[in-house]
């Protein structure tokens, strides 16, 4: 029995723990944007496609439509190269929604998350943006966040916010195999991106 409650327990950490390593939310506690501060308000909010790229844009435009940055960057290429490019879909999204077009911007070229960074940072530091909220699945988010803070360096501060619940992750990620594989792989990529440094 006390081997049983041992492995329980130890089951629970590692499940909290890669959840909480995996999915970090800088702005989790706040209510609402406010001046300056862990709740300030952003210059733009980036969503980046792949997973859920549906819940990944609703985020987003959750986060505009709430006062949390004036602008919209939608970042992807076509997954299906005949068609449009992924962030042409979320951009489509987002006006169906209400948002203005002049609110949004995407950069359709990147088809990797390394790409998705090095892309979108260029945008931002072209822009002059000074504060930028990163909208990606849970699973995603710590490695999308040192993807991007490789390329901005300290001269941008990233915001960390995922999707809480989409098709592919949710807080029951744990009881399925597909969910062990998503966080372990995840966490592969992350050590194999720190190790290489690309």
């Amino acid at each position: 029995m006390k081997w049983f409650i041992t492995a329980l327990a130890i089951a629970l950490v590692l499940t909290v723990g890669l959840s909480m390593y995996l999915g970090p939310d800088d702005i989790a506690g706040c209510a609402a944007p406010e001046t300056g501060g862990t709740c300030g308000a952003a210059d733009a909010i980036i969503a980046i496609s792949g997973g859920d790229t549906s819940a990944r844009t609703a985020e987003a435009i959750r986060l505009y439509e709430a006062g949390w940055a004036p602008k919209l960057i939608f970042s992807g290429a076509a997954a299906d190269k005949s068609g449009p490019s992924n962030a042409a879909v979320m951009k489509k999204q987002a006006m169906a929604e209400g948002v203005p077009e002049n609110s949004i911007i995407i950069e359709d070229l990147s088809a990797t998350t390394a790409e998705n960074a090095q892309n979108t940072s260029a945008l931002v530091k072209e822009m002059g943006l000074k504060r930028v909220i990163l909208v990606t699945s849970a699973y995603h988010q710590r490695r999308a966040s040192i993807e991007f803070g490789r390329r901005l360096g300290g001269d941008v501060t990233i915001v960390n916010h995922p999707v809480a619940n989409d098709s592919q992750w949710s807080s029951w990620w744990w009881v399925t195999p597909y969910g062990w594989a998503l966080g372990i792989g995840e966490l592969v990529r992350i050590m194999f991106a720190e190790a290489s440094g690309l």
